[in-house]
């Protein structure tokens, strides 16, 4: 038995295939480019069919596929014709345009109301505003689209024939109503967009299809398959990391650190979500929310690159990660430094994209190991802060889950645990978002008795970081000091 989680991102597409047991068979990993630059960020869903279809006669080879579960990331569509041709490049949810077309549906419905239909607020990352744009900069060209399909359900087309979307993924365009599960049509009907272009909506886990006899063909499979509308990429994560109550929460630090949690009921508050954050359909347990910075591992990088130089022909001659080398080379204490870590804007609770990172406290005794510890310090300063703007609608977080290539810092992890005061579990899985594809995959098909206990087995815990008092009596002093911190960086901004 060998059951797929197809995971499709932003920059290439990774295959991580589990026995019925959940123990790993293989991961299988494709890249594709995408275009940024001159303000316009895209991607090319052509590009990724290719992969996509590449990676599984790869992934065959090594074995035949039982079921294939499929997960994406957000937002981004392509627009199809009669034939199937892609009409338009496709805009990433970075991309600037749509957003004066975001503002003028929110502002036809009403923030609040938009707010109430959709669990998110009016902004342009998300597909509808981006929708409206592309109608209005060539009608002609758009009036001749049939089908709009997001990453997952664009691949589950490909393979099955059949258009199916998943909710937790239907969710993040902008035009779906989080309550009823269906499209708005009052949303929809504001931007103009006909709702028959849009998949069907779908229980996330639900099998969407069979694999076609052409495709069955082409990738040389020796049997169909079953495929299945898992997720959004965020909540594949969430599932496979175990998140299934609000005691427990996901932290996946790679370029850009999440934290996805679990809220009971939908918060009725407007302001909620004009901090950023969102209520997506979770399972049947409640709704999933979002709380993210946008430079997580990307600052480490950009500390790497800029100066860490020796650092790295040590580490290149030790044949080790130069992250691991600075790891050690840090002192045990905390900095005493504050950074302000919006190396590339604010996201949660502040979405603020023009705000800047800054450092505080710095002396002619700070090293630049220093200035490494108090990197990490400032990401995790920053989501206790989205943990107290959360703290009205979460009932206690008393577990982080701690996945990607942060995951891999024990230090990172110990510097987590005292500045949030909870307990971090690293999980020995780097391909959790796979993992809970595919565990999605094997449970809707009767493989897997539960969700809860296959995860369980497909990524275990690697080791517990428990918080250490008297340095968490420190960090809660500095954190005081950083609370305030934007505000003041923010004053000094617009004095400027």
């Amino acid at each position: 038995m060998r059951i797929g989680g197809l995971d499709v991102g932003t920059t290439g597409v990774k295959l991580a295939v589990y026995d019925g047991t959940g123990r790993p068979k293989g991961v299988f990993y494709r890249e594709y480019a995408a275009r940024e630059d001159l303000g316009r960020h895209e991607m090319d869903f052509g590009a990724l069919r290719t992969e996509v279809f590449s990676l599984l006669r790869e992934a065959r080879a090594a074995g035949e596929l039982d079921a294939l579960g499929v997960t994406s990331f957000g937002e981004t569509f392509a627009l199809l014709d009669r034939d199937d041709e892609i009409l338009f490049p496709s805009l990433l949810y970075t991309d600037p345009r749509g957003e004066e077309e975001t503002k003028r549906i929110g502002e036809k419905i009403g923030r609040e109301r938009y707010m109430a239909i959709t669990g998110v607020a009016p902004q342009s990352m998300y597909s509808i505003g981006k929708l409206l744009y592309r109608k209005e900069e060539d009608p002609d060209r758009f009036a001749r689209a049939e089908k709009i399909l997001l990453g997952q359900d664009y691949v589950v087309y490909l393979l099955t024939g059949e258009r199916k979307i998943d909710y937790t993924l239907a969710a993040r365009t902008g035009a779906f109503d989080v309550e009823k599960k269906t499209w708005s049509r009052e949303i929809l009907g504001a931007a103009g967009i006909d709702e028959a272009l849009f998949s069907t909506p779908v229980e996330t886990g639900s099998v969407a299809g069979v694999l076609l006899p052409a495709v069955r063909e082409e990738l040389g499979a020796k049997k169909s398959f079953p495929v299945i509308s898992a997720a959004h990429d965020q909540v594949a994560a969430m599932i496979g990391s175990g998140v299934f109550d609000d005691g427990r929460v996901m932290d996946g630090t790679g370029t850009v650190e999440c934290i996805p949690l679990v809220l009971k009921e939908k918060p009725l508050d407007p302001a909620f979500y004009e901090k950023g954050y969102s209520a997506v359909p979770y399972l049947g347990i409640g709704y999933a929310c979002y709380a993210f910075s946008f430079t997580g591992g990307a600052m480490l990088k950009w500390f790497r690159d800029n100066f860490a130089e020796k650092e790295r022909e040590e580490a290149e001659e030790r044949g080790e990660s130069v992250y691991a080398l600075l790891d050690r080379k840090v002192s045990r204490e905390p900095s005493g430094l504050l950074v302000l870590p919006h190396f590339a804007g604010a996201a949660t609770p502040y979405m603020d994209i023009a705000a800047r990172a800054a450092v505080v406290g710095m002396t002619l005794e700070t090293t630049k190991t220093d200035l490494y510890r108090a990197l990490m310090e400032g990401t995790s300063y920053e989501m206790r802060l989205n943990f107290d703007a959360l703290r009205p609608y979460v009932h206690g977080v008393r577990e982080l889950r701690a996945t990607g290539g942060g995951a891999k810092s024990d230090l990172w992890l110990s510097i987590k645990a005292d500045v949030l005061g909870v307990r971090i579990a690293a999980l020995a899985c780097d391909e959790v978002g796979a993992a809970g594809t595919a565990a999605l995959a094997g449970t809707a098909l009767g493989i897997y008795s539960s969700l809860r206990e296959i995860t369980a087995a497909m990524a275990p815990v690697r080791k517990l970081f428990l918080p250490d008092g008297e340095r968490k009596k420190t960090y809660d002093a500095l954190y005081a000091r950083y609370a305030g911190l934007y505000k003041a960086v923010k004053g000094l901004e617009q004095e400027r």
